[in-house]
C-alpha cells in the first residue's frame, strides 16, 4: 500500500549546495542533520546529477517524505525513482525561481530579459561564474581555445543579475559580482542586482513538517513512482526554450 505524504514522517531534504547557506538558517537542528547538500558542478551534466540523487534518495532506508531543493535543472531531476520514499519538489524549471520567490517573480524576469546570467551569494560561494568558468578553461584549454569556448557559451547574454535577500547579502556579495561583471563586458551585458524572497525556500523547510501545506508548487510523487518531466509543463518556459538551449543554463 502507497503511503500518502500525511502518513510519513519526514526524513531528509536534498538540496544544491547553491542553497545551503539559506536552509540552514531556516532548518532546526534536527532537520539540519538530515539534509544532503549535493555539489553545485552536477548541474554541468544532467546525467551525473539524476545518478547522484537517485543514490541518494536510495541510501535513505527510513521510508517518508524528501523533500528535493531543486527545479528540473535541465531534466536532471527526470525519470528520478521515489522508491519507498514521497518525493516533494519545487513545480519549477530552476533554482532561480526558488531565489526570486515564486515562480510568477521568475517569469517576470524572464520576460523581462530572457537572456540573462543569474549570481547570488550561494552561487559565488560554492557554484560557478563566467570568470570562474575563464580561468579554469585557460589552465585547461590555453587562451586561444578559452576564448573561442567563453564566446560560444556568453555571447547571447544580455544581463548579469545579483540576487540576495536582503541588502547586507547585496553588499556583502557586491564586489564579487562586479568582477564578474567587469569581465562579461566583453559581450555587452548590463550589470543590475534584485532584492529577492526566501519564500520558496522557506516553503520548503515548512512542507517537509507539514504537507497539509503542500499545494499546486510543488509536484508531488508518491512511492513506487517516478518524476515526469511532463508534471512540470504547466511552468516550463516554452516561448523562451529555444534562446535558453542557444545561451545554455542561467544556472
Amino acid at each position: 500500500m502507497k503511503l500518502s505524504p500525511k502518513n510519513q514522517e519526514p526524513v531528509a531534504i536534498i538540496a544544491c549546495k547553491v542553497l545551503q547557506s539559506t536552509l540552514e538558517e531556516m532548518l532546526p537542528e534536527r532537520l539540519r542533520r538530515r539534509t544532503h547538500f549535493l555539489d553545485y558542478d552536477l548541474h554541468r551534466s544532467p546525467d551525473r546529477m539524476n545518478l547522484k540523487l537517485q543514490a541518494t534518495i536510495d541510501a535513505i532506508e527510513i521510508p517518508g517524505r524528501i523533500v528535493l531543493g531543486y527545479g528540473l535543472c535541465g531534466n536532471g531531476i527526470c525519470g528520478i525513482k521515489a522508491g519507498k520514499h514521497t518525493l516533494i519538489i519545487p513545480k519549477v524549471d530552476d533554482c532561480i525561481a526558488l531565489l526570486l520567490g515564486s515562480r510568477q517573480a521568475y517569469m517576470r524576469e524572464v520576460h523581462a530579459a530572457p537572456g540573462t546570467y543569474y549570481l547570488s551569494k550561494g552561487w559565488l560561494e560554492s557554484g560557478s561564474h563566467p570568470l570562474k568558468e575563464y580561468h579554469e578553461y585557460t589552465e585547461k584549454y590555453g587562451a586561444e581555445d578559452t576564448a573561442w569556448i567563453m564566446d560560444q557559451q556568453y555571447r547571447n547574454y544580455e544581463r548579469l543579475v545579483l540576487i540576495a535577500h536582503n541588502q547586507n547579502d547585496l553588499n556583502e556579495y557586491r564586489p564579487q559580482a562586479l568582477e564578474v561583471a567587469r569581465y562579461c563586458r566583453q559581450w555587452g551585458m548590463r550589470y543590475e542586482e534584485i532584492l529577492g524572497s526566501d519564500r520558496y525556500i522557506r516553503r520548503l523547510t515548512e512542507i517537509i513538517e507539514d504537507p497539509d501545506k503542500i499545494d499546486d508548487e510543488f509536484v508531488v510523487v508518491p512511492p513506487g513512482s517516478i518524476n515526469r518531466q511532463e508534471l512540470f509543463w504547466d511552468c516550463s518556459v516554452s516561448a523562451f526554450e529555444s534562446s535558453k538551449k542557444e545561451m545554455g543554463s542561467c544556472e
